[in-house]
C-alpha cells in the first residue's frame, strides 16, 4: 500500500491546519505545503517530509505515516513559534481528519525538536505519526 493514500492525508492535514481559527489568529494565511516562491513571511507552517511504511495486514490495505510539519520564523523569540506549534498539536488531536479516501485509524504526536539556525531563523519541528487504512 505504502503512498496510496498519501495524498489525501497531506490534503487533510492541509485543510485542517488552514481552517484552524487558533492558528490563523498566529500565522494568519501562512500554512503552505511547499515553499512559495518570493519572500516568505516572518512566520508561517510548513508541511514537510514524510516517510511511509506498509502496515497492511489480513483485514486490507494499511500504512503508517511518519510526518513532519515545521513552524518558522525570523523572530528573535521561540514564544510566538510554541504558541503556534499548541495550536498546530490542538488542530490535530481535536477531531478525526476526514480523508477523500480511506481513513484515518489514529494520529499521534510524536516528538518536536526547537532550532535556531546559524542564519538566525527559527524553527519547531513537530512530528507526528498516523496511521490510515484504505
Amino acid at each position: 500500500m505504502s503512498v496510496l493514500l498519501s495524498g489525501a492525508l497531506q490534503s487533510a492535514l492541509y485543510t485542517r491546519l488552514s481552517d484552524d481559527p487558533v492558528l490563523a489568529g498566529i500565522v494568519g494565511v501562512h500554512v503552505y505545503d511547499a515553499v512559495p516562491a518570493g519572500p516568505l513571511p516572518d512566520l508561517y507552517v510548513l508541511l514537510g517530509e514524510e516517510a511511509v511504511k506498509d502496515a497492511s495486514d489480513k483485514s486490507g490495505a494499511g500504512a503508517v505515516h511518519d510526518l513532519l510539519i515545521s513552524v518558522m520564523s525570523t523572530a528573535d523569540s521561540f514564544l510566538t513559534l510554541k504558541q503556534a506549534a499548541s495550536a498546530i498539536w490542538d488542530a490535530l488531536s481535536s477531531a478525526d481528519l476526514a480523508l477523500s479516501e480511506g481513513r484515518v485509524v489514529g494520529l499521534w504526536f510524536a516528538s518536536s525538536n526547537a532550532k535556531r539556525s546559524a542564519a538566525g531563523q527559527r524553527k519547531i519541528d513537530l512530528k507526528f505519526r498516523a496511521r490510515v487504512e484504505a
